[in-house]
């Protein structure tokens, strides 16, 4: 295989999970007993540009079809963060009623709507039909498509023009990134500025986030190997920032080379020089990662095994990606796990790919109380134990597996606290 970027070919492996089905491809009751198609999950590293990649299995597109489950605004604090976002930009580059902004992975309008509230022209682009329909529910513009440069050029020759960009957690999930890269640079205006947030590959590999591996993340990415992708198609990095968000991301701004009106950041040579210092060029950075992501594995087999042992009841939270990626590279099955709570009425009803655990709604955390609730999306881990706080009404308790395995313990007011001090 050859670097999706440079083309360079591809012989460091930083994570080998063996075969997974594409982990948003939730099952229906009568597929239970029908195949499922499992592909290779690698993650292979370019020695040249040093882009983090999945192993091409050619599935491609077929990832984002119209029975696509994720839908960003079941999640409050994503939907503070889009909003904070909003605010911010409007007042960094003065956008207002003569701007044109457009989100490329617009999902359910998440984040056009705080946009559309402050008077701002704006539009989406968003492939999938249910959360583009959603979105359209908020009254929004939604162009139904993938986005690349053939459509970036139509649009462009249709007078739609962007002055801000907005690509949150789309870059990864791009198989030709070239081209949909050249895109920003084609639809912007001379002016304008792209910005794209994606998960760190530094705070994921210092992590062990491994379970941010699945099929639709088609690159794990850093400012070494985004800064250099971005200028190959004509745009230049001016500033990059540091949040939170999916266990640490960051947001890079990007502009026109040939007519950008920002000067470059300090901080952009100030993360370059992180990264160096902790090895992003350095094949030795990537080949601890798969012996920490087994750690967790057996850490998880372990702590599941105790507590049927010891009929100590466990459910989980979050029917996410990355909760499917975690219970398949460990072989968990629904005698281990009987269920996955989801507030996603798109997943109930459902079960996950692989393990084939049912999803279900939350008020079954009331009927059966569990005594122990593992938390699978863990980016949102706070806004999870906050929500359901209730379950310390019968002793219940909150567990975490990754980085580590953690009991964890909610206090009304106080700040979530690791209980376990690492012990099962």
């Amino acid at each position: 295989m050859n670097c999706r970027h440079c083309g360079a070919a591809l012989a460091l492996t930083m994570l080998d999970l063996g075969h997974a089905p594409p982990s948003n491809a939730f099952l229906l009751r009568e597929q239970l007993s029908g195949p499922e198609i499992w592909y290779p999950l690698r993650v292979l590293v370019c020695e040249t540009c040093w882009l983090a990649q999945t192993q091409d299995t050619g599935v491609g597109d077929r990832l984002f079809g119209d029975d696509y489950a994720y839908f960003s605004a079941y999640s409050s604090s994503w939907l503070e963060h889009a909003r904070i976002y909003v605010q911010a930009m409007v007042r960094r580059f003065a956008l207002g009623p003569h701007s044109m902004v457009v989100e490329v992975a617009a999902n359910d309008g998440y984040l056009l709507q705080y946009v559309q509230k402050a008077g701002i022209p704006c539009y989406g682009v968003e492939p999938t039909a249910g959360t583009a329909l959603a979105a359209r529910g908020h009254g929004l513009e939604i162009v139904t498509e993938f986005f690349g440069t053939s459509l970036a050029e139509r649009l462009q020759g249709q007078g739609r023009t962007a002055d801000l960009m907005v690509a949150n957690n789309v870059l990864a999930h791009v198989p030709d990134i070239n081209d949909f890269v050249a895109g920003f640079a084609h639809l912007l205006k001379p002016h304008g500025v792209a910005t794209f947030e994606f998960p760190h590959l530094l705070r994921m590999v210092q992590e062990c986030q491994f379970d941010t591996v699945y099929h639709e993340h088609f690159s794990y990415l850093s400012l070494t190997a985004v800064q250099q992708i971005l200028a190959a198609q004509g745009l230049v990095v001016f500033d990059v920032e540091q949040w939170p968000t999916h266990g640490g991301s960051l947001r890079v701004f990007a502009q026109r080379a040939d007519a950008g009106a920002y000067a470059v950041q300090v901080a952009v040579a100030d993360m370059l020089a992180q990264e160096q210092h902790s090895g992003v060029r350095s094949p030795a950075f990537y080949r601890q990662f798969q012996h920490e992501t087994e750690r967790i594995k057996h850490e998880l087999l372990i702590w599941l095994l105790e507590c049927r042992r010891d009929r100590i009841s466990v459910a989980a939270y979050g029917a996410a990606a990355k909760g499917n990626t975690l219970l398949n590279f460990a072989g968990v099955r629904p005698d281990l796990l009987p269920y996955v709570v989801d507030r996603n009425p798109a997943k109930q009803g459902k079960y996950l790919p692989g393990s084939r655990i049912p999803v279900v709604d939350e008020q079954q955390l009331r009927v059966h109380k569990p005594m122990r609730v593992l938390i699978l999306p863990w980016n949102l881990q706070d806004e999870i134990v906050q929500q359901l706080a209730y379950i310390g009404q019968w002793g219940g308790q909150f567990v975490s597996a990754v980085p580590r395995l953690r009991l964890l313990t909610a206090v009304a007011g106080v700040p979530l606290t690791d209980s376990s001090g690492g012990d099962r």
